[in-house]
């Protein structure tokens, strides 16, 4: 079932929800992820997410675990705040022993569990036996979760997907043989392989899947507001849900789900001049890490921050083409100065 439009309500049902979440040894104090995510969740974005969800787990871009093996120096995408808690480094591959070795290397960044991608559809991870792939080769999946567990003495978890296809749902008896492996959370993005980012989530699998296994499940896919939240997590009985693309241009999203589960806080969404200042703080961010990369970067960010405002169509393409963070800043301070304006 996917994700209808309705108003989220504080439900007796959800009270646990305000509890800790327990990924094995590890005590979380909330139950709204932010989904690792390709070319996004670096060290400033996460930042950004971290200020309005302290409390949340935050994942580091996916990991090559092959790649670490030939590297001389542990790569940008690795980069861990001192202090930055609570944190996952996420790896993919498809060799147990590449992932075990890896994942010693990212416990030493600081990595207080190792996520394991196994849905990641682009064909470029999946050509190499990567991310959802996987699923098509549960064997190989069961090693990998074996060679990691007996590797690192910190939670192994799981990102995957319900299947390959319409007519290949196998998420139930690939959930189970994981979590036999020694994974102790399991995340489901409740789409095939096939679908991509395309179509509707279906929630209802996301469910059976909490249904057969014993370890949390955190429900993924369209978790895109509160709302979305809270019909999610009433459907599937998932331990908490895990925000992805509903965060690009939105940071506040993760804080204000987990906010409503604590405590009942729904707030209004961010304005459109709240999102704009977090804009250019992000652009500033980005090249102050990053120097010249930051700004080519930034492009992509910039436009997710623009819409749903009068204006929001032109700034994005002007944002999309900024060739300096001088630039950038002089175009969102200009329409932030529209907005108020058109606001008194």
């Amino acid at each position: 079932m996917s994700a209808p439009a309705a108003t989220a309500t504080r439900s007796p049902r959800l009270a646990h929800l305000a509890t800790p979440l327990e990924i094995g040894s590890l005590p979380v104090r909330s139950r709204v992820l932010q989904s690792p995510l390709s070319g996004v969740t670096d060290l400033v974005f996460r930042r950004l997410v971290r200020r309005y969800a302290p409390d949340s787990m935050m994942y580091t871009e996916m990991v090559q675990a092959s790649s670490l093996r030939h590297l001389k120096e542990i790569p940008t995408i690795m980069d861990i705040d001192p202090g930055e808690r609570p944190i996952s480094i996420q790896l993919f591959d498809c060799r147990p022993d590449f992932l075990g070795e890896a994942a010693r290397i990212a416990v030493a960044q600081g990595a207080q569990t190792i996520d394991i991608n196994m849905g990641c559809p682009v064909n470029k991870i999946t050509r190499k036996g990567g991310g959802s792939s996987l699923l098509r080769e549960p064997d190989v999946a069961v090693a990998i979760v074996e060679a990691v567990v007996e590797a690192v003495d910190v939670p192994v978890t799981v990102k995957t997907r319900i299947g390959w296809s319409d007519d290949e749902i196998t998420i139930l008896d690939f959930a189970q043989r994981l979590v036999d492996a020694g994974a102790q959370m399991l995340t489901i993005h409740g789409r095939t392989r096939l679908q991509g980012y395309t179509g509707n989530a279906d929630w209802d699998w996301i469910r059976r899947v909490v249904e057969a296994v014993d370890v949390p499940v955190i429900a993924n896919g369209d978790i895109d507001s509160v709302d979305a939240a809270v019909c999610c997590l009433e459907q599937t009985g998932a331990a908490g849900v895990m925000c992805s693309r509903g965060t690009l241009g939105y940071p506040f999203l993760v804080g204000e789900i987990d906010r409503y589960l604590k405590a009942g806080d729904r707030r209004p969404p961010a304005t459109a001049i709240e999102r704009l200042r977090c804009a250019r703080e992000h652009l500033i961010a980005l090249v102050e890490y990053k120097g010249d990369k930051g700004v080519h970067q930034s492009r992509k960010h910039m436009a997710w921050y623009c819409k749903g405002f009068p204006g929001a169509n032109a700034l994005r393409d002007r944002l999309s083409r900024l060739s300096s963070v001088a630039e950038g800043c002089a175009t969102i301070d200009a329409a932030i100065a529209e907005l108020e304006a058109a606001a008194s």
